[in-house]
């Protein structure tokens, strides 16, 4: 069975904020942080890093 990474994230994701409860401040800087790290110079890095 195939499932879309992007289905995944979003199912992890809602998951992780019903069971923990994290502040909805943190949950936003992870994602701006995130989108941001992406179009960044270091880009490169992180997924030289992530994908090892």
């Amino acid at each position: 069975m195939d499932v879309p990474l992007w289905f995944t994230l979003l199912v992890v994701g809602a998951l992780g904020i019903k069971l923990i409860r994290p502040p909805w401040w943190l949950v936003a800087v992870l994602l701006l942080g995130g989108f941001l790290l992406a179009d960044s110079l270091l880009a490169p890095v992180i997924e030289a890093a992530v994908s090892e």
